[in-house]
C-alpha cells in the first residue's frame, strides 16, 4: 500500500505527489498550491459525468443484448436492426457538413505523411529509439531484413548482400530523383553548383527536390534531397567500409522515416498503480525537457541512448537551416473506463486514470512549450493526446470538456491540446462524423484499428450468434466499409492538410518483405500516416510514401464521394453457414489461447504491456491488449454459443500453457504455467475468456489489472 498525503480533497499516493512537486511542476509556472486546487476541482466535477457515460454504455449494451435475443432463431432484420439503434441513440442522426477548425498543427500533423511509431512510455530505451527514428539508414533496413532476398541475414557481412541492398537504394533513388541523362547507380560525383546539384555534371530532372548539403559543396559529405515533403540524405564517406568501395563514396541513404511518434501510457504499457504511473510520466518528461537518457549493455559494452538533436545543413542559397532530427511525438492517454489507486477522491474512489492523464501529461508538455528555440517536440505551440476507446460522440464531447479544464487549470490558451480519435470503437465507427464534430476545433487525428474495433464487434453483437473464424471475420464486407469510410468522412470533415488520416499496425516485425509489398495499401487509401512496430519497419514503410503522393489521393478522393455507408458497417460478420469439422473448432480455439497466454504472461508476471509474442506457428507477432480482446471475446462468443465446451476451452488452455512455456523455456526468470496451471497469469488468462461477455465492453483492462496488482501485493 502506497503512503498518502493529502492535497485538496485528494489521496494522493506520496511517490507521485512528491514526483508532481518537485520534478514535473518546477520551470512550468504553474504554483504547486495552486495545481493541487484546480486539480481537485476538476476530478471531482468530471468523476460523475465519466462515471454516467460509463453507464450509458452499459444500458445501451443490455438494450442490443435483449433485441438480439428477441429476434433469435430468425433472419436478419437489417433495416429494424438500424432503427432499433437509432431509436435507442446508439446511432444518431448525421448532421450538416462542416470542416475542422483546428489550428496550429505542426507538419508532421497536417502535410508530411509517413510512418507512425506506437511505444511503450515506460521502457524509456524503445521511447528514445522511436522519437530518433526520424531518420533511417535505407541500407541498414535492406540488410538486416528480409527485404532484400525474401531471408534475414546471418552470420558475418555478406559483401554480396551489401551489393544488392547498394544496387536497391540506386533503383529507388531513380525512381524518387531521376536524373537527366544518366542514373544514380552510374553516378561517379555528386557536387553542388550555383545553387543546383549535379550529378557527373548533370541534374536532377526536378532540380527543386535538391534542397541542401553538409560540408564542402564541390565534395559534400552529405546531400539533402525531398520528395513528397519527405527528406532523404545521401552521406557520403569514402573511409567507410561502403562508401570506400563506392565509386561515388556513398555510404549510405538515410530516409526521413517515423515523421511521428505515440508514446504510449494505455494498450502497450502494464501501469496498475503510482508506481508505474510515475514512470511513464517521468519518461514523458524527460522527452519534453529533451533530457531523457537510457543506458544499457549491447555487445558487451555500455550504450546511453539520448534524443537525437536537429540536424544541420546549408540550402541551395548558402544559407544555413536545421530540419527536424526527431519524430513529433504525441501522448496515448488511457480511456474512459479504468480507475488507478494512485489517487483517490474525497469519497474514497479511485481517479478515473484518464482524467489523471490528461492534467498531469499535458502539465509536463508544458516543458516544451516553453522552448523558443533549439530542438523542440512542437514548433507550433500544441500538444498532441490520443484519446482511444471513446464510444460515440458524447465521449468525445466529455474529452474535449476535459481539456478545456486542463487548459484553464494550467493557464494555456484554447485549443492548444489537440486530440486524436481512434476509430477503434463501433459507436465511434457508426457516429465518426458527429465524432469528429463533437471536437471540431482539436482534431488532429482519426486512426482506424482493426483490433480493438473488431473485439467490440463481437462484444456488442454476442447475443447475434456464432462469428466467424478470425482469418474469416477479415474477409467480411464491414471491414472494407470501416476502413473506407473513416477517410471518406475524415476528408468530407476538412482533415486534409490539417490532421493526420491513419491506418493500423503492421504486426508482424520480422517480416519486412511481406509489408512492402501490402502495406503501400495504406497510403493508395488516402492515409497519410500509418502504424509501424519498429524503426526499421518505418524507414522501409517510407519507400511508399514516395512512390504514392497521399495528397494527391486524397483530392482524388474528395471528387469520388462517399465509397461507404454504415449500414456496411452494421452488417455483423456471423457465421450464416458453419462448415467447421472439430479439427477446425479446436484449431481456432488453441490459436486464439495461444495468443493470449503467451501476452498474458508477460504482461502479469513481468509487466510487460507490449511485445513481440510467437504465435502457434512460431512467428513473432507484436501483442497488445487490442490483440488480447479479440481473442478473448471470440472464445467467449464461441463458448457462449455451444460451438466449444468449457470443458473443451480448458483443455485448450493448458495444451497452449506448455507451449507457451516451452517458447519462452530461455527467457530469465520467467514463471511456467504448467503443470500446476495454478499461477496468477494462468488464471487471469481464463478469466479473459471464462468472464469475457461480463467484461465491460469486452475489455481485458479490469482483469488485467487486479491480477497485476494481486501479484505486486505478493511480491
Amino acid at each position: 500500500m502506497s503512503i498518502r498525503v493529502d492535497r485538496h480533497r485528494l489521496q494522493v499516493a506520496e511517490e507521485l505527489a512528491n514526483f508532481i512537486e518537485t520534478e514535473a511542476l518546477p520551470n512550468t509556472r504553474v504554483d504547486a498550491d495552486a495545481f493541487w486546487e484546480s486539480f481537485s476541482r476538476l476530478l471531482h466535477d468530471l468523476a460523475p459525468k465519466n462515471r454516467a457515460l460509463l453507464e450509458t454504455r452499459a444500458v445501451l449494451q443490455g438494450k442490443i443484448d435483449q433485441w438480439h435475443k428477441q429476434h433469435q432463431n430468425q433472419p436478419h432484420d437489417h433495416e429494424a436492426y438500424k432503427s432499433f439503434l437509432t431509436e435507442i441513440g446508439y446511432l444518431v442522426p448525421e448532421g450538416d457538413d462542416f470542416e475542422i477548425t483546428t489550428e496550429n498543427t505542426d507538419p508532421e500533423i497536417a502535410t508530411v505523411p509517413g510512418s507512425q511509431l506506437v511505444v511503450p512510455i515506460t521502457n524509456a530505451r524503445y521511447a528514445l529509439n522511436a522519437a530518433n527514428a526520424r531518420w533511417g539508414s535505407l541500407y541498414d533496413a535492406f540488410y538486416g531484413t528480409d527485404a532484400t532476398d525474401g531471408v534475414a541475414p546471418s552470420g558475418p557481412y555478406d559483401r554480396g548482400r551489401g551489393a544488392r541492398v547498394v544496387a536497391k537504394a540506386r533503383v529507388f533513388l531513380d525512381e524518387a530523383f531521376p536524373l537527366e541523362g544518366t542514373s544514380h547507380a552510374d553516378a561517379k560525383r555528386y557536387r553542388v553548383k550555383d545553387g543546383a546539384l549535379l550529378v557527373d555534371d548533370l541534374p536532377l530532372k526536378d532540380p527543386s527536390k535538391f534542397v541542401g548539403y553538409k560540408g564542402h559543396p564541390k565534395a559534400p559529405d552529405a546531400v539533402l534531397l525531398r520528395n513528397n515533403a519527405l527528406h532523404v540524405e545521401l552521406v557520403f564517406d569514402r573511409t567507410d567500409r561502403i562508401g570506400g568501395r563506392d565509386q561515388a563514396g556513398l555510404a549510405d541513404v538515410r530516409l526521413e522515416a517515423a515523421i511521428s511518434a505515440i508514446m504510449d501510457c494505455e494498450d502497450s504499457v502494464a501501469c496498475v498503480d503510482a508506481e508505474d504511473k510515475v514512470l511513464a510520466y517521468r519518461n514523458w518528461l524527460g522527452l519534453m525537457k529533451g533530457d531523457l537518457t537510457d543506458t544499457f549493455e549491447k555487445g558487451g559494452e555500455q550504450i546511453t541512448r539520448a534524443l537525437h538533436p536537429d540536424p544541420e545543413f546549408i540550402g541551395p542559397d548558402g544559407a544555413p537551416f536545421t530540419v527536424k532530427g526527431r519524430a513529433l511525438m504525441l501522448v496515448r492517454n488511457v480511456g474512459h473506463l479504468m480507475t488507478n489507486p494512485a489517487i483517490l477522491l474525497e469519497d474514497g474512489s479511485e481517479v478515473y486514470e484518464g482524467l489523471m492523464d490528461a492534467m498531469i501529461t499535458v502539465l509536463i508538455a508544458k516543458h516544451d512549450l516553453a522552448k523558443t528555440e533549439g530542438d523542440r517536440n512542437s514548433h507550433t505551440g500544441s500538444i498532441y493526446v490520443v484519446k482511444p476507446k471513446m464510444h460515440g460522440p458524447d465521449e468525445v464531447a466529455f474529452s474535449d470538456e476535459t481539456f478545456t479544464q486542463v487548459e484553464q487549470a494550467l493557464g494555456l490558451p484554447a485549443n492548444t491540446v489537440k486530440i486524436g480519435i481512434m476509430d477503434e470503437e463501433r459507436r465511434v465507427s457508426v457516429n465518426l462524423k458527429e465524432c469528429i464534430r463533437a471536437a471540431k476545433a482539436r482534431v488532429a487525428f482519426i486512426n482506424t484499428g482493426f483490433l480493438d474495433r473488431t473485439g467490440d464487434e463481437i462484444h456488442t453483437s454476442m447475443e447475434a450468434g456464432p462469428f466467424s473464424r478470425k482469418d474469416w471475420i477479415k474477409r467480411k464486407s464491414w471491414i472494407t466499409a470501416y476502413e473506407n469510410l473513416n477517410v471518406d468522412i475524415g476528408l468530407e470533415c476538412g482533415l486534409s492538410g490539417k490532421a493526420q488520416i491513419g491506418k493500423g499496425m503492421w504486426a508482424m516485425p520480422d517480416m519486412m518483405a511481406a509489408m512492402l509489398e501490402t502495406k503501400i495499401e495504406h497510403p493508395k487509401a488516402g492515409a497519410n500516416c500509418a502504424w509501424v512496430p519498429s524503426p526499421t519497419a518505418a524507414t522501409l514503410h517510407a519507400l511508399h510514401y514516395h512512390k504514392v503522393d497521399v495528397f494527391k489521393v486524397q483530392e482524388s478522393l474528395k471528387k469520388t464521394g462517399r465509397r461507404a455507408h454504415v449500414d456496411g458497417i452494421l452488417d455483423i460478420p456471423l457465421a450464416t453457414f458453419r462448415k467447421w469439422n472439430e479439427a477446425q473448432i479446436l484449431r481456432e480455439v488453441e490459436n486464439n489461447a495461444q495468443g493470449i497466454l503467451g501476452y498474458v504472461v508477460r504482461w502479469i508476471d513481468q509487466g510487460v504491456g507490449c511485445s513481440k509474442v510467437p504465435d502457434i506457428n512460431d512467428v513473432g507477432l507484436m501483442e497488445d491488449r487490442a490483440t488480447c480482446r479479440i481473442s478473448s471475446q471470440h472464445i467467449a462468443n464461441w463458448l457462449h454459443h455451444g460451438v466449444v465446451s468449457e470443458d473443451q476451452v480448458m483443455e485448450a488452455m493448458k495444451r497452449m500453457a506448455e507451449k507457451v512455456d516451452e517458447q519462452n523455456a530461455s527467457v530469465a526468470n520467467y514463471r511456467p504455467m504448467a503443470p500446476g496451471f495454478d499461477g496468477i497469469a494462468f488464471q487471469a488468462a481464463c478469466d479473459l475468456v471464462f468472464k469475457g461477455r461480463e467484461q465491460p465492453s469486452g475489455y481485458t483492462e479490469p482483469v488485467l489489472h487486479a491480477r497485476r496488482l494481486e501479484l505486486k501485493s505478493t511480491a
